[in-house]
C-alpha cells in the first residue's frame, strides 16, 4: 500500500531547514488506519506486551490505534511537565534544539511507538526513561524512518516502521 502518497511535506518547518512530514492525511482514511495497526507491529511478538507507550504528541495517535486494534494498555510518554508525580524524566537534543520527556513510573512490558524517527535522539530518550520508570521495553517502532538521518538499532535490529524516505 502506498502510504507516503498520504504524507505531505513542509519545507522550513517548525524550523528553516527542517522538513516536517506531516501525517495527518493519512490519519483521516480509515482505510489507512486499519493497514498501519495490521503491519506496523505485525514482526513483534505481543503475547508478553501488556502496553503500548505513545509519545507525544502524534506516537499518542498510533500507540492508541494499535492498542485498541490489539487489545493492550496505553501509555503516554509526554513533554515534561504535563504528568503527575511521580515521574522519570529524561532530556535529549533534538534536530533543532532541547526537550524533556517525562514517564510516570509503573511496571509491564512495553512497546514504544512514535511517528517519525529522525536523528533518534526521541526515541532513545524514550527507551531511556522507560526503563528507569520501571517498564521492560519488548520493541520500538515508528511510521516514518528518516535512514538518512540516523543509524538507530533496537536489541541489534533495524527500527520497524512502515515508510522510509
Amino acid at each position: 500500500m502506498d502510504l507516503k502518497a498520504f504524507i505531505k511535506d513542509f519545507p522550513d518547518f517548525p524550523k528553516k531547514g527542517i522538513l516536517f512530514r506531516d501525517v495527518s492525511p493519512l490519519l483521516a482514511d480509515p482505510i489507512k488506519l486499519e493497514f498501519i495497526a495490521k503491519h506496523l507491529i505485525e514482526n513483534i511478538d505481543l503475547k508478553n506486551v501488556d502496553y503500548f507507550a505513545g509519545i507525544e504528541s502524534r506516537g499518542f495517535i498510533l500507540a492508541m490505534l494499535l492498542s485498541c486494534y490489539h487489545k493492550k494498555g496505553f501509555l503516554p510518554i509526554r513533554k515534561a511537565g504535563k504528568l503527575p508525580p511521580p515521574v522519570i524524566a529524561e532530556s535529549y537534543t533534538l534536530e533543532y534544539g532541547q526537550a524533556t520527556i517525562e514517564m510516570q513510573t509503573g511496571h509491564g512490558s512495553i512497546v514504544i511507538i512514535d511517528d517519525v524517527l529522525a536523528t533518534g535522539g526521541t526515541l532513545q530518550a524514550a527507551i531511556n526513561v522507560a526503563q528507569r520508570a520501571g517498564f521492560k521495553v519488548i520493541d520500538v517502532a515508528t511510521l516514518i524512518n528518516l535512514k538518512d538521518l540516523n543509524t538507530m538499532t533496537f536489541n541489534g535490529n533495524p527500527i520497524k516502521h512502515l515508510i522510509e524516505y
